[in-house]
C-alpha cells in the first residue's frame, strides 16, 4: 500500500463532510420528531449482533447484504445490520413488550456487501417506523399516511408512492399449485418483467387458460386506478387475491384525501420483499434517482421466529439517497468571530450568544474568518460586547 492509498475508503464507501452531515442530522432529527407526534417511541438497536436473530426472516437478499464477523467472546457468529426492521421485531418480542399496539421509530446507519444499485453507498443512513400488534387496514393507512409526511418533509415537490400486494401472487401462485422452484422462477422473470419469457414459462407450466391469463397479465396491471377495476374483473373466481386487491382501493381512498396531490401508482406484480412480505407493499421514488428512496410494507409472520407472532407493518427513508438528490440545505452555518481575550466580560458575553443558539467560533486571523463562514464579529464598544457585521 502506498502511502496515497492510505486516503482511499473502500468502494461504495463514503465519507460525510460538515455541510452535508449537517443537513442528513437536520433531516434526521426532523424525521424523529415527527414520528414521535405520531405516537412512536424511539430505539437504538445496536450495530451488530448475532446472525441467528439478525437474519431470520428476511429472506436470502439480506443474509447476501449483511457483513459477518466471528465473535471473540462466544466464537458465534455476528452480523453488522444490512436492515433494521428485524432488530425491532426482536425489541417488541423481548426487550420491549407490548401487549397492545406498539409503535417503534429508529435511525442509523446499516452496511451492505455491495451497493444496490451503482451509484448506492454501501452505508446508508436510514430513518423509518415499525407498526406492531394492530392486524387491521388502519395500520396501513397510517404507515403509508407517514410515509408521504416524510417525503414532504424531506422537501420533495411531489410525493409519488407504488402500491401493490404481494396477497395477490400468493393467491394465483396457490390457485395454480406451483411447486416452490416455480414460484420462484416466476417471480424472477416477473421482477424483470421479462414479458416474452414469461409467456414461454406459462407456457411450459400452467395448463389451464384461465390460470395462464392471470399470470400473463400480471407485468401489465400497473398504472392508476383503474387497474385496480381490471384486477377485479381479472380474478373475479379467485377471493385471496380480491380481497388484496379491496385492501390497496381501500387504503388509496383514504390517502387521496387526506394528501389529493399525492401520486399513487399500482403495480400487482411489484413483489419487493416477497420472501417475507404478507401484505401491502409500497415504495417512495424521486426524478433523477433510479432506485426506491423509501420502501416497505406488511410483514405479519417476522415475528413467530422470536417466539412472538404480531402483525406488523413498516417503512425506512434512505436518509443518504435524499440527501444526494440536492434537496437538503447544505449552506455554510453563519458564525460570529471572536479573538478571545482573558476579560470575564468577554467570556460571559460569548457563552451568552452560545446559549442563545449562535455559533461563535474562536480565530487568529482573516484566513480564519473565511474559511470559518463568520459573517459577524464580537467586539468591545464603548464599554460592551457587542456582534458587528463584518
Amino acid at each position: 500500500m502506498t502511502y496515497a492509498d492510505r486516503w482511499l475508503l473502500p468502494d461504495g464507501v463514503e465519507e460525510i463532510l460538515p455541510a452535508e452531515a449537517k443537513a442528513i442530522d437536520s433531516l434526521r432529527r426532523r424525521l424523529l420528531d415527527l414520528y414521535s407526534t405520531w405516537g412512536y417511541d424511539m430505539v437504538i438497536p445496536p450495530l451488530l449482533e448475532y446472525t441467528d436473530s439478525l437474519l431470520i426472516g428476511l429472506g436470502r437478499d439480506v443474509d447476501l447484504l449483511t457483513f459477518k464477523v466471528t465473535d471473540q467472546l462466544s466464537g458465534r457468529t455476528l452480523g453488522i445490520r444490512a436492515d433494521i426492521t428485524p432488530q425491532t421485531a426482536r425489541m417488541d418480542a423481548h426487550s420491549f413488550k407490548r401487549t397492545g399496539a406498539n409503535r417503534l421509530c429508529y435511525a442509523g446507519h446499516v452496511v451492505h456487501t455491495r451497493p444496490k444499485n451503482p451509484l448506492a453507498t454501501r452505508t446508508p443512513i436510514q430513518a423509518g417506523l415499525e407498526f406492531y400488534g394492530e392486524p387491521t387496514i388502519a395500520a396501513d393507512i397510517e404507515v403509508v399516511s407517514l410515509l408521504l409526511e416524510s417525503l414532504a418533509l424531506a422537501g420533495l415537490p411531489r410525493q409519488h408512492i407504488d402500491l401493490g400486494h404481494v396477497g395477490i401472487y400468493r393467491a394465483i401462485a396457490a390457485a395454480a399449485g406451483l411447486s416452490k422452484v416455480q414460484e420462484d422462477a416466476f417471480f424472477e422473470l416477473l421482477q424483470r418483467k421479462a414479458t416474452t419469457e414469461i409467456r414461454v414459462w406459462v407456457d411450459a407450466n400452467i395448463s389451464d387458460s384461465a390460470t395462464a391469463a392471470w399470470f400473463l397479465a400480471l407485468p401489465g396491471l400497473a398504472g392508476g386506478k383503474t387497474v385496480l377495476r381490471s384486477a377485479r374483473e381479472l380474478f373475479a373466481s379467485l377471493p385471496a387475491a380480491q380481497v388484496a386487491v379491496d385492501q390497496l382501493d381501500q387504503v388509496a381512498q383514504v390517502i387521496e384525501r387526506r394528501y389529493p396531490n399525492a401520486e399513487l401508482y399500482f403495480d400487482l406484480g411489484e413483489l419487493r420483499g416477497y420472501h417475507y412480505l404478507t401484505g401491502l407493499v409500497f415504495a417512495a421514488f424521486a426524478p433523477g434517482y433510479g432506485n426506491p428512496i423509501a420502501s416497505g410494507g406488511r410483514y405479519d409472520h417476522i415475528g413467530e421466529v422470536f417466539g412472538r407472532a404480531r402483525p406488523a407493518t413498516g417503512f425506512a427513508v434512505d436518509i443518504t439517497a435524499i440527501s444526494k438528490l440536492g434537496l437538503l440545505h447544505k449552506g455554510q452555518v453563519a458564525a460570529i468571530a471572536v479573538v478571545e481575550s482573558t476579560d470575564p466580560a468577554q467570556w460571559q458575553a460569548v457563552q451568552a450568544l452560545r446559549q442563545q443558539g449562535e455559533r461563535v467560533v474562536a480565530v487568529n486571523g482573516e484566513a480564519d474568518l473565511a474559511e470559518l463562514g463568520c459573517d459577524r464579529q464580537l467586539l468591545l464598544q464603548n464599554g460592551s460586547y457587542q456582534v458587528v457585521a463584518r
